[in-house]
């Protein structure tokens, strides 16, 4: 599956998903324009804190330490600092043999699965603890209704090894996402399994737990325009579900299809699922990458993100915070799936 699916080591990342002959991701030829081009931070994966640390600081870890990071998003964190792991180099893509993804149905033709891993040191862009951090890639096709699916599985693994009994964590993909051939996500059909989301301030930190999002009716099929609706929101998947009650480790949680898309042009369609219990949605506004390498210029909705997750900011919310509370001992661990195929 090399020719339909591509990674690379910088932030382990996704390069290339084809699927009826068409990249349904954003990316560049060589990681080298990565390194210097990927400010939206394309196909890569976030840690040690995927999306924003409030005030760029975490309370009351460690016995009562506080820690503080650089603010690279107004007055936040954003994606774990300047340098977080979606910029570093990880070892790997390492085949480490033939796996199945749990929750997916139906026979897994090829489950080929690479494994990247990553040290990333204690004081890491100032957060505590040696967390060693792993990912595999798992690449299949299923057969659902008659017609052959594209399954891409992300797993997630970490541990704390050392230099401190707690930190934080919280990963995702970042994969931008546009099935239509195009230059932008207009006319792209879109549906969610939720209408809950966590109110946000204007710098992107939840003002109060989920509540129904009104903008948009987001559980029946939607149209994302030229230029609107615009969305940057985190999603909660289970409203009713207690946010204490998620666990470290979520990969023995049910699958959660989040979000369907579709487009009635190129007849592409994508479904992304996840164990995780929130998911940022964002359709791309801030996109501006030149023309480099032989890629075209990307800009404003040229893909847009399911970005599964813990809650945005859960450390410094006292309810939320075991969602992302790393200890000496323990596993944190997630699962995301792509779907995709072309009617």
């Amino acid at each position: 599956m090399a020719d339909e699916i591509s990674f690379l080591p910088l932030g382990a990342v996704v390069q290339s998903f084809k699927v009826g002959g068409i990249d349904i991701v954003q990316g560049f030829p060589t990681q080298e324009l990565y390194i210097s081009h990927n400010s939206p931070h394309f196909g890569a994966t976030i840690g040690r804190v995927a999306n924003r640390i409030s005030d760029a600081k975490i309370d009351s870890i460690n016995g009562g330490q506080s820690y503080s990071f650089v603010a690279n998003n107004g007055p936040n964190t954003l994606h774990g600092g300047d340098v977080g792991w979606g910029k570093r180099i990880w070892k790997g893509p390492t085949p480490v043999g033939l796996r199945s993804i749990p929750g997916v149905e139906g026979e897994l033709k090829g489950g080929e699965t690479v494994e990247f891993t990553l040290t990333s040191e204690d004081g890491d862009e100032g957060f505590p603890g040696e967390i060693l951090v792993k990912v595999f890639y798992t690449a299949g096709k299923v057969v659902e209704g008659g017609k052959e699916i594209t399954v891409l599985g992300h797993e997630y693994e970490a541990e704390l090894v050392g230099g401190a009994e707690e930190t934080v964590i919280n990963m995702t993909n970042h994969s931008y996402f546009n099935l239509s051939g195009g230059p932008s996500i207009e006319g792209t059909v879109v549906q969610m399994c939720t209408n809950s989301y966590l109110p946000l301030s204007e710098w992107g930190i939840p003002t109060s737990g989920p509540a129904p999002y009104s903008k948009v009716a987001t559980t029946t099929p939607f149209t994302l325009g030229a230029t609107g609706p615009d969305f940057d929101d985190c999603f909660v998947a289970d409203a009713a579900a207690s946010p204490s009650a998620v666990p470290l480790d979520t990969r023995g949680q049910p699958l959660t299809k989040l979000v369907s898309a579709h487009h009635p042009g190129t007849k592409v369609h994508l479904d992304v699922l996840s164990t995780e219990p929130a998911f940022q949605f964002y359709t791309g506004k801030w996109i501006d990458v030149p023309a480099v390498g032989g890629a075209p210029a990307r800009g404003s909705r040229a893909g847009f993100c399911v970005e599964p997750s813990r809650y945005v900011n859960a450390i410094n919310v006292d309810d939320w915070r075991s969602q992302m509370l790393l200890k000496k001992g323990e596993k944190y661990g997630a699962r995301i799936v792509y779907k995709a195929w072309k009617e």
